[in-house]
């Protein structure tokens, strides 16, 4: 039943946790929709300013042309100090009003427009011919004509439904004149201006959001692959990394190689939990098991003591000793498990002045006074002072001396050697003993490994590695079947 349960929740939690790999949008939401919307407003809204300005301003310029030739033309009549009666009689005035009579006659909306009012704001005839429709339209489109003379800019007038500039100019027998040209043209040409501009402009804008489109997308690829990358990586592919693009801007080249970078680093703490976790699984499951044997033994004795089974003193004796063994076995075991456990968790060790030469030169005279048959020789005469923590040496040269004081012969000679070279020690111990096969030479640092299955806890290599690697050295092994073993300890010579 509560197995039944925890693979509910398990199911329930992955349904939680699932990733899904996300669509591509490419709407108005997406980033590619909006930086083309904003470059397409942008452009849009130029595009509406200038030809606003330009249609102004050649607007203003044309009226400025109209403008200035009517104002010219009425300071010139002005000028003259002449009555209606003797503009009326000049050759040039005929002239005109001949041209200005028959462009009359045949366009109904002339260029310019040449009208006389009397003191009533009325067309009156010039030379003899009657005023026109378009002269009597003229003057109704002038409300106050005595305000057209006395302004100095041409007024906007509209004479039969068509745009004009007029002024005017009173004349000395008190006859207004009005002048008026018109700006349908002007306008007509702004009005295609405009639409031309309109045209030019659309299909910029259009132009623009194709470009912006292909050019986003190619620079947003990058991302996309990021985003795919990181799905992928989701769903459990941790070897998956960003791709370099053909043409990288400088700031998506840096981000790719920075999420390169730390997708490595999560690999790497990825590996290293799963490794460390199983580690510890095997490290549980073997010291349960190294454990096991010593405390079934204390019970097994126990057991028969209590049942009265011992009943010769030589076999309560015999019992009592093993019992001792198995207790000073499991304490060696915790202690060296403690040990170890110190050591995973980085301790700080106290580094001095520690004269290797003597530590090497003690451990060999303790190899003697164990095993007096074992040849042993020294190669560690004078004094090599490095800094490092004295015990934790001490102990390194320790389990490597029973190393091989357990698994070789008491016959088979040992050499303990040290050298100085460059910014490193070297420390060997090596014996001629039968050595290890390939495979258990790899695994010889692992944790309750007993090649062979050898006596000891397996444990002694590994605080040799740990206490090593916490002086910040190595340890390498060489060995071969028949050939020995030699453990090499480097560690810097600060």
């Amino acid at each position: 039943m509560k197995a039944r349960l925890k693979d509910r929740l398990k199911d329930r939690l992955k349904d939680r946790l699932k990733i899904r790999r996300p669509r591509h949008r490419h709407g108005i939401h997406s980033l590619r929709g909006g930086l083309t919307i904003a470059n397409v407003a942008l452009l849009a809204l130029g595009i509406i300013v200038a030809t606003a300005v330009s249609l102004m301003g050649m607007r203003h310029y044309l009226l400025d042309q109209v403008d200035t030739e009517l104002v010219t033309m009425r300071e010139s009549l002005g000028n003259t100090q002449l009555t209606l009666r003797q503009l009326d009689s000049l050759t040039a005035l005929a002239v005109v009003r001949d041209q200005l009579t028959h462009r009359t006659a045949e366009s109904s909306t002339p260029d310019s427009i040449f009208a006389a009012l009397d003191r009533r704001g009325k067309a009156v005839a010039i030379g003899g011919f009657a005023p026109t429709d378009t002269q009597r339209a003229l003057a109704d489109a002038v409300d106050d004509p005595r305000a057209l003379v006395d302004d100095t800019e041409p007024h906007d007038v509209t004479v039969r439904g068509a745009p004009y500039r007029a002024v005017g100019t009173r004349l000395t027998d008190g006859t207004t004149l009005l002048l008026a040209t018109s700006t349908d043209a002007l306008h007509k040409g702004i009005a295609k201006a405009l639409k031309l501009d309109l045209t030019v402009g659309t299909l910029l804008l259009a132009l623009l959001a194709c470009v912006t489109m292909f050019s986003v997308r190619r620079r947003m690829r990058p991302l996309e692959d990021m985003v795919e990358t990181s799905s992928a990586i989701a769903e459990g592919d941790l070897t998956r990394r960003v791709p370099s693009s053909h043409h990288p801007t400088q700031e998506v080249e840096q981000l790719r190689l920075a999420l390169n970078s730390m997708l490595h680093q999560v690999e790497s703490a990825y590996r290293t939990r799963e490794r460390s976790a199983a580690q510890l699984r095997r490290f549980v499951a073997d010291a349960s098991h190294e454990l096991r044997t010593p405390l079934s033994a204390i019970r097994g004795y126990l057991q028969l003591y209590e049942k009265g089974m011992l009943t010769d003193p030589g076999e309560r004796k015999r019992a009592w000793d093993r019992m001792n063994a198995e207790a000073d076995r499991m304490g060696r075991l915790v202690d060296e498990l403690l040990t170890l456990a110190r050591l995973d968790q980085g301790p700080e060790l106290r580094f001095r002045s520690v004269d290797l030469s003597r530590l090497v030169r003690d451990a060999a005279e303790d190899l003697r006074a164990q095993q007096p048959d074992r040849p042993v020789s020294v190669g560690a005469d004078g004094t090599l002072l490095i800094r490092a923590d004295e015990s934790g040496l001490r102990q390194v040269l320790g389990n490597l001396v029973a190393n091989v004081r357990t698994h070789t012969p008491a016959e088979v000679p040992v050499r303990l050697g040290l050298e100085r070279e460059d910014s490193v020690v070297r420390l060997c111990v090596a014996d001629e003993g039968p050595g290890l096969a390939e495979e258990d030479a790899c695994r010889i640092f692992d944790r309750f490994f007993r090649a062979g299955g050898g006596a000891g806890s397996g444990l002694g290599m590994a605080i040799v590695q740990g206490v090593v690697a916490a002086h910040g050295g190595e340890v390498a092994v060489r060995t071969a079947p028949g050939e020995g073993l030699a453990v090499t300890v480097t560690l810097p010579a600060r």
